[in-house]
């Protein structure tokens, strides 16, 4: 975790997976509802689309009135062994949000 990094709580991550789309929206949407100031949409591999999806859906259609804006976007990649223990990368993709 950078410096950077530091004040942003895990807890205003929406980790995105394979749950219905709408579920990320809803999280994205309650995490600001219950008072987030930023909140950070994280998706690795097949997943990246469907983060950008989320992102988009909830700032352009539910969160208009909070004025809610794509304040950075950050990608790369990691390392992780997969089920036959072979070193692979994956890649990431982090789209913070923030209000106001």
């Amino acid at each position: 975790m950078t410096k950077r990094d530091e004040g942003r709580s895990e807890e205003n991550s929406i980790f995105i997976g394979g749950k219905p789309f709408m579920n990320y929206v809803t999280g994205v949407i309650m995490q600001f509802g219950n008072g987030a100031r930023e909140v950070v949409v994280k998706a690795r591999g097949k997943f990246i689309s469907k983060g950008v999806d989320v992102a988009e859906v909830a700032r352009r259609k539910f969160l208009t009135e909070q004025n809610v804006s794509v304040k950075e976007v950050k990608i790369g990649s990691e390392e992780f062994e997969n089920k036959e223990g072979k070193l692979i990368n994956v890649s990431i993709l982090e789209v913070i949000l923030k209000k106001g």
